[in-house]
C-alpha cells in the first residue's frame, strides 16, 4: 500500500515538474522577443534622449541638422490620447453597464454586443477613413488633434466595453441582491457596490485601451496630419503625436533623424508605462484597507 502511494506521489511529481518546466519554457519564448525590442528602443533611443529633444520642436531644423524635438509631438500625443479617452470611457462604461445588468438575454442587448463584436476587429486606418469620411469631407472640418481622437475613440470603445463587462460579471450576485434587499435602487446599488467593486479591474481595462491607441499611426495620418510646429490647440489645425514623429522621422534617410525616431519610440513607451504605473496606484489606493 505503502509502495503504490509513493509510486503515485512519484507520478504527480513528474507531471507537476514537467508542466511547470513547459510553462516555464513557454514564458521564456513569449519574453525573448519583448526584452530584445525594448533593448533595441533603450540602446537606441538614448542617443537623443535629452532635454532639448523634450522642449524644443522640429520647426527651422533641416533634416540633417543635429537639434530639434518632440515637444510639439508630445504635447499632441497627451492631448489625442486624453480626449479619446474622455470620448470613449463614459460610452464604453455605460455600455457595459447595461449589458450586464440591464439587458442580460435581450436583443438589443445582443444587437450591442455583436456590434462590439465586429468593432473589435476593425483595423485601425479604417477608423481613420471613417472620421476623414465623415468629419473633415463630409462635414467640412479641418485636421486636427480633435479629429485624431474621435479616430482612437472609435478603436478604444470596444476594448472598454469588452473589459468593464467581464469585471461587472465577477462581482458576486450576492452583493447586488443583499443591497436590494436592504431597499436601495438599482441605480444606487450599481453605483456604490458594483462599480467600486470591478474599479480595480475596470481601471486595468482602460489603461490597456490606452496603450492600445497611443502608438497608432494610421488614424492620425488621415485626420491630424503632419506639422513641425507646436500647436497647443486641439481643436484647430494640424497637430503632431508621437507616433507621426517617429513616422515621420524614421522615412528621412539620415542618421540624425533617425536618432531621433528612436528616441520619440523610447518616450512613447515610457507614457505608456507611467500611463500604466499611475492607474495601478490608483487602483492600489482604491482598494479596500484590509487587502493592500
Amino acid at each position: 500500500m505503502d509502495d503504490t502511494l509513493t509510486h503515485v506521489s512519484a507520478g504527480r511529481k513528474l507531471k507537476d515538474l514537467t508542466a511547470k518546466v513547459l510553462v516555464g519554457a513557454a514564458f521564456g519564448l513569449a519574453v525573448i522577443p519583448l526584452v530584445s525590442v525594448l533593448w533595441m528602443v533603450v540602446k537606441n533611443g538614448l542617443a537623443r534622449f535629452d532635454l532639448d529633444f523634450f522642449t524644443h520642436s522640429m520647426r527651422n531644423i533641416g533634416p540633417f541638422d543635429a537639434h530639434g524635438g518632440a515637444y510639439h509631438a508630445i504635447l499632441g500625443t497627451l492631448q489625442q490620447v486624453a480626449l479619446a479617452a474622455l470620448i470613449s470611457i463614459p460610452i464604453a462604461l455605460l455600455t457595459a453597464i447595461y449589458l450586464v445588468e440591464y439587458g442580460e438575454g435581450g436583443r438589443l442587448a445582443r444587437s450591442i454586443s455583436f456590434f462590439v463584436d465586429v468593432m473589435t476587429g476593425i483595423p485601425s486606418i479604417v477608423a481613420g477613413l471613417f472620421i476623414l469620411a465623415f468629419w473633415v469631407l463630409g462635414l467640412g472640418m479641418s485636421f486636427s488633434g480633435f479629429a485624431g481622437a474621435l479616430a482612437l475613440s472609435i478603436l478604444m470603445m470596444p476594448v472598454v466595453v469588452r473589459s468593464a463587462e467581464e469585471m461587472l460579471r465577477l462581482v458576486p450576485n450576492e452583493l447586488r441582491e443583499a443591497s436590494l434587499a436592504l431597499g436601495v435602487p438599482k441605480w444606487r446599488t450599481i453605483v456604490k457596490i458594483v462599480l467600486p467593486t470591478a474599479f480595480t479591474g475596470i481601471v486595468t481595462g482602460v489603461m490597456l485601451a490606452v496603450a492600445r491607441v497611443a502608438g497608432e499611426t494610421a488614424p492620425l495620418m488621415l485626420t491630424v496630419f503632419f506639422t513641425d510646429s507646436i500647436n497647443n490647440s486641439a481643436f484647430s489645425g494640424a497637430q503632431m503625436g508621437l507616433p507621426l514623429f517617429v513616422f515621420d522621422q524614421a522615412g528621412k534617410p539620415n542618421p540624425t533623424a533617425i536618432d531621433r525616431a528612436w528616441t520619440g519610440a523610447l518616450t512613447l513607451i515610457l507614457i505608456v508605462m507611467l500611463l500604466n504605473l499611475g492607474a495601478r496606484l490608483i487602483a492600489w489606493w482604491r482598494r479596500p484597507a484590509t487587502s493592500r
